[in-house]
């Protein structure tokens, strides 16, 4: 069995120096991201035997919303996913109809080879040591190819854990777009990666501008939103008998928002899009699970009822974006193509 060494530790992964700033009049941004993969018992440990596909039968009622808002959302797929005929059957006949984009999502447990030991820090691929974390994604993206018949360029970890070598393996493997970074969470206590500093505006890996980076969408919101050590103090567990986070959030003090139906709700979507609006973001990310499609496989949606308010919350914001903000909406890759357009007139801020 290999381990990772302290040197190659994903929370060594440093805030962008720089971000893309697109200018005022652009219209806002939505990109709609899918982590497509298997299902298996959230509160447990990692499984290599929990490889069920059963959800993906009900994908259709989830693109049936997308077509209806005109969304063509990224599928990022993991080797479950397209290894199973079940799984991508689905996907290839939305692929092919052209109403989606596939790309890759790295769960290191359950792709090959399995010559890790499994256990809560190797779970975040960027703590692999360097050729398996590359032979993992390589193998992943040849699984994708084969049965969806799509070459993957666009990338997210498994559990945001993209490390110091990930940016160099997707360049070889021909990657464009990178999606893991998750600000403001800070995995670094799990052995993950450290968001708490990075914002919220797409940035380039490189000098050379080949990999762009695109930030799932969150914050802290409120009058007390520029405090976050004050929240990360509320959430501490000695002071779990205060509820002190759910005071503060009722205060409209300071508040932990991200930009998902699982966890958050309408209310939630349009005050944290309408503070990164204001801090001058014009791309968002709204991202979720594919197991949450069918009740009992995430913790957010275990029965019908939960299920027909997921779906509720992404129409909602679907109308709320699209419609009130007069949003537009673009696949990642569609998203890169947009930057480079600007030929270098929108504007980058250095940290």
């Amino acid at each position: 069995m290999r381990s990772p060494t302290q040197e190659s530790a994903c929370s060594s992964v440093s805030p962008p120096k720089s971000v893309i700033h697109l200018p005022p009049a652009q219209p806002p941004i939505l990109l709609v991201v899918v982590d497509t993969e298997e299902e298996f018992d959230w509160s447990a440990p990692f499984d290599r035997a929990q490889t069920g596909v059963t959800h993906m039968r009900a994908i259709g009622r989830l693109q049936a919303l997308f077509d209806e808002w005109k969304v063509r959302p990224a599928y990022v797929v993991d080797y479950p996913i397209a290894s199973q005929e079940e799984s991508a059957r689905e996907l290839r006949s939305i692929h092919e109809s052209g109403r989606c984009e596939i790309g890759a999502h790295l769960h290191p447990w359950v792709s090959p080879p399995h010559d890790e030991e499994v256990n809560p820090r190797n779970s975040y691929p960027g703590n692999l040591p360097r050729e398996l974390e590359r032979e993992k994604l390589a193998r992943l993206a040849q699984a994708i190819e084969r049965s969806l018949g799509v070459r993957p360029r666009t990338y997210k970890a498994g559990r945001y854990g993209f490390g110091p070598n990930s940016a160099a393996i997707l360049d070889e493997l021909g990657f464009e777009v990178d999606l893991s970074p998750a600000p403001p969470l800070d995995f670094a206590g799990d052995g993950g990666p450290d968001y708490s500093r990075f914002r919220n505006e797409p940035f380039w890996c490189d000098g050379e501008r080949r990999l762009l980076c695109v930030p799932s969408s969150g914050g802290y919101v409120g009058f007390l939103r520029g405090l976050p050590g004050l929240y990360r103090a509320a959430i501490a567990p000695a002071l779990a008998w205060t509820r002190l986070p759910g005071i503060l959030s009722r205060l409209r003090a300071i508040d932990r928002l991200r930009l998902s139906p699982e966890g958050y709700r309408p209310n939630h979507h349009r005050r944290v899009t309408r503070s990164l609006l204001a801090r001058g973001v014009r791309v968002f990310s709204f991202c979720f699970h594919s197991p949450s499609v069918k009740p009992g496989c995430t913790p957010y949606v275990q029965s019908e009822r939960e299920l027909e308010q997921f779906l509720d919350a992404c129409r909602r914001y679907f109308q709320f974006f699209l419609g009130e903000l007069r949003g537009v909406t673009m696949t990642p890759l569609e998203l890169r193509r947009h930057l480079e357009s600007f030929d270098g007139s929108s504007r980058e801020t250095h940290a």
